[in-house]
């Protein structure tokens, strides 16, 4: 029987340890995020509570602990199947699995004590630092590298929405004059700026073009100061994160902490930070007009220049304008700008058509705020077909956005498919009975899109919230 306990032990150490480093993963390790905004509490309780409740009342109580580990495994396995983002096994994770098992069998041999709670926490304390340690060398190797390339300039790009299509159309439109790249996908955080200047940015770069992510106060400030952008863009300011920022003025703030750069010599401020003109501090949007968004492309005119690119959705020409802006000022002609125009594709996953099956996919799913929604929405609206739209609405904000996302969606939408349950109940309450459609698991998206959608048919798929949402 003791060594079946043994067994068992060994089993739901690993079990609840990976529980536990899997939702820590999810939130940037982050353990405060984990516990308070976390936003599937209930699972606290079924996955890890009330399993190390039964656990340890098992092992005190009766000698059949192995019984209850069994159930737990099969417990988790179901969890796990139902994921689209399982752990990543990073050298942080395997670190965090070693000392984890260290610490639990000393315990266990030294003091006969099958603990949980001790072994996690400590494995938790003892990676952070050796995470620590390690981030400190990978910083200076990347300041040391960056700090080498004294010709390189830099371009900060910042923004509630819009962060990465502007960084990319940046890095285009500055192609036809210069050598350039861009921290690569999303990446937008110290750790993953740093990364990537060690290992992928090439040492001939001319334009560097990094962009900046917040979710917190200071987020912002140590990029900045990390990398000291000669050239700033600051797209459109909404309520973003707003969970973990309180308040839209907080927002503004830690977005406008991009100016403490050292080496700043231009900057492109979207209207909703609300700054006051400078010398070098410029103010974009009113002088955006006649914006023209269709099915096929994007189209505006810009101090009295009119540019037109394959982008979807009319909130991209702020987006394009911003670019086009920052090209002009490092000498790119204006019949370059034209041209680059004409090869620039869509970033993945925002407002990205594709045909396919006789139907039209709009690929929106990494478009989470709901200035890009209501456009694609508009968007959609135009398209003289039957129309579906797949959401889970929007994540980290208040219901009164949501609100207004499921009234739209009705309005325009022959089928509202609802992923998950965050905001089931205000698309229920707001959408049509007979239009409405909940999926459980994007596991049946597959079967769903066979039995409900046909030819000629448009797809809307806008954000994509993880499962653990």
């Amino acid at each position: 029987m003791l060594i079946l306990n043994i067994i068992g032990y060994s089993f739901f150490i690993a079990a609840i340890g990976y529980y536990f480093i899997t939702n820590l993963q999810w939130y940037s390790y982050k353990i405060e995020r984990v516990i308070f905004h976390h936003t599937k509490t209930w699972w606290h309780f079924v996955y890890f509570l009330i399993p190390f409740a039964l656990y340890i009342l098992a092992d005190y109580a009766t000698s059949y602990s192995f019984v209850v580990v069994g159930l737990y495994l099969g417990l988790l396995y179901h969890w796990y199947h139902g994921l689209d983002k399982p752990l990543v096994f990073t050298g942080r994770v395997k670190r965090f699995f070693a000392a984890l098992f260290f610490i639990a069998f000393f315990i266990a041999v030294v003091f006969h004590h099958f603990g949980v709670i001790i072994p996690l926490f400590v494995a938790y304390v003892v990676s952070a630092l050796i995470e620590k340690m390690l981030f400190n060398g990978f910083k200076i190797k990347a300041k040391k590298k960056i700090d080498s390339m004294q010709d390189l300039i830099v371009v900060g790009v910042t923004a509630s929405y819009g962060k990465t299509s502007i960084k990319n159309y940046i890095e285009h439109l500055l192609k036809a004059k210069y050598r350039t790249y861009a921290t690569p996908r999303s990446v937008n955080t110290l750790g993953g700026v740093m990364k990537d200047i060690n290992d992928d940015l090439p040492l001939d770069t001319q334009v560097y073009v990094v962009e900046m992510g917040a979710r917190g106060e200071g987020d912002i400030a140590e990029i900045t100061t990390f990398v000291n952008p000669h050239y700033v863009v600051v797209g459109k300011i909404g309520p973003a994160h707003i969970e973990y920022f309180k308040t839209l003025e907080n927002i503004r703030n830690t977005k406008m902490e991009i100016l403490q750069t050292k080496r700043l010599k231009e900057a492109w401020i979207h209207e909703s930070a609300m700054v006051k003109p400078e010398t070098t501090i410029h103010v974009f949007g009113p002088d955006i007009s006649d914006v023209e968004a269709t099915l096929e492309g994007t189209a505006f005119t810009l101090d009295g220049v009119r540019y037109t690119a394959s982008i979807l959705g009319a909130f991209n020409a702020m987006n394009l304008a911003a670019a086009v802006k920052v090209a002009k000022a490092l000498g790119v002609s204006n019949e370059q700008i034209q041209q680059q125009l004409g090869s620039l594709k869509a970033v993945d996953h925002r407002l990205q058509r594709i045909d396919a099956g006789g139907k039209v996919i709009l690929d929106d799913s990494f478009n989470g705020n709901i200035d890009g929604m209501m456009a694609s929405f508009e968007l959609a609206s135009t398209y003289k077909g039957r129309k579906v739209v797949i959401t889970p609405g929007l994540v980290e904000v208040d219901d009164t956005l949501n609100i207004q996302v499921a009234q739209r969606a009705n309005e325009v939408f022959d089928l509202v498919v609802v992923t998950g349950d965050l905001n089931y109940p205000i698309f229920k309450a707001h959408v049509d009975a007979g239009k409405l459609v909940k999926l459980e698991s994007k596991s049946q998206m597959e079967s769903m899109l066979v039995e409900q959608t046909r030819p000629g048919d448009l797809i809307l798929f806008a954000n994509d919230a993880p499962s653990f949402i």
